[in-house]
């Protein structure tokens, strides 16, 4: 008799809020399908006010599944989880849809419930980059992780930078952690767009450098202004496509920061944001840039490097733990406060572009896939075991 497949629990996670997170979902259940097809079923669940056209990508997928309820309509049941050990309404809900194992991001739903669970701990960032939180915000991350630690929850993390952070800020947690990294494979539907036409249509030169980073303080766009503006002063004209959401709760007003910096040194037609754009879009721009750019000061494992290395673009990258370790040293480094070092990349990658080259998925990116689809496999079904 074949075995029924594994029934996986992860709440929606937004794409105009977190990018990164949205597109890890949508590759991890992609990648699931292809590789381990029949062995699981992921149940995405959603608030009842959820955007419909991401629910509809994301229910694209052989296999997923959608489920709304008011549960999950904000965290409603935090307060009790916390204060009783349980979510009643979401343990509600898992129970309902025959949930096997529950994927917890940045929601805990209580010591008691009845489900194994997975923690899923992107980064460290506030315990590395605090200034970049207000207290509340910070305190709040803090005491989710402990109280995830604290109730035995199997860890996942994305990188080994991730497990070193976590081994110093939690060195008495005694749980289970697996490392599962994350590898992108472009879906076949969205490599169909004309990349002549996107450029086209966004008033593209054929030569620009490609930043699709949402605008959060830490992904360090300002450092991308000073080089620009380094550049300027120097005679070399480049131009940067940026792309991403401008909402950041956590600083509302930091795109307009940026923004200001760049009308007030007349960097507007060097600088170019695109805002929000659809995923083929976004496919198409890196398929054909220079260089993608990543001056980010922090990363738990950069969803837009992993993108570019599926196209084998060259990448120029801030000189940071986790880029080392996601590209191996095939990229250009450059300091998360050396603006110099940056414009002397670009300079150099800008000479060398010589036209309109459209690349395609690299012969070894089903390897990596196929590798990021059986380590989250394996936890999954360890922590089902371990709690059977």
């Amino acid at each position: 008799m074949t075995p029924r497949p594994l029934r996986f629990a992860f709440s929606h996670i937004s794409r105009r809020l977190w990018a990164g997170g949205y597109n890890y979902q949508r590759n991890l259940f992609a990648a699931l399908d292809r590789f381990l097809p029949g062995e699981f079923v992921p149940v995405v669940f959603t608030g009842t006010r959820a955007e419909e056209s991401e629910l509809v990508e994301l229910a694209a997928v052989p296999g997923v599944e959608i489920v709304r309820s008011e549960a999950f309509d904000g965290q409603p049941g935090l307060a009790a989880a916390l204060a009783l050990g349980l979510d009643r309404a979401a343990a509600a809900a898992f129970r309902s849809a025959r949930v096997d194992v529950v994927v917890e991001a940045a929601r805990f739903f209580g010591w008691r419930l009845p489900v194994p669970a997975v923690a899923w701990i992107p980064d460290l960032q506030h315990r590395s980059l605090p200034q970049l939180f207000p207290r509340a915000a910070r305190w709040r991350r803090e005491i989710g992780f402990r109280v995830q630690i604290a109730s035995g929850r199997t860890i996942m993390l994305s990188s080994q930078s991730a497990l070193r952070d976590f081994r110093a800020c939690y060195p008495h947690a005694r749980n289970r952690v697996s490392v599962v990294r994350f590898a992108t494979q472009p879906p076949a539907a969205f490599l169909n767009t004309d990349p002549a036409e996107v450029i086209a249509a966004y008033g593209l030169p054929a030569n620009y450098f490609y930043l699709p980073n949402q605008f959060y303080r830490h992904k360090n766009h300002q450092l991308v202004v000073d080089a620009l503006t380094i550049l300027k002063r120097r005679g070399v004209d480049v131009v940067v496509c940026a792309s991403g959401s401008t909402e950041d709760r956590r600083e509302p007003g930091y795109y307009d920061l940026v923004n200001a910096e760049i009308q007030k040194r007349g960097l507007d037609t060097h600088f170019r944001h695109l805002g929000v754009i659809p995923l083929p879009h976004v496919y198409a721009l890196l398929r054909v840039c220079t260089a993608l750019l990543n001056p980010s000061r922090f990363e738990g494992w950069s969803t837009t490097v992993e993108e570019a290395k599926s196209f084998g673009v060259p990448m120029i990258l801030s000189d940071i733990d986790v880029h080392r370790e996601q590209t191996a040293g095939a990229a250009r480094y450059f300091g998360v406060d050396d603006p110099a070092a940056l414009a002397d990349h670009m300079t150099q990658l800008a000479g060398h572009n010589s036209g309109l080259v459209i690349r395609n998925v690299v012969a070894h990116q089903d390897d990596n896939v196929r590798a990021f689809a059986a380590s989250f496999s394996a936890t999954m079904r360890q922590a089902v075991h371990q709690n059977g």
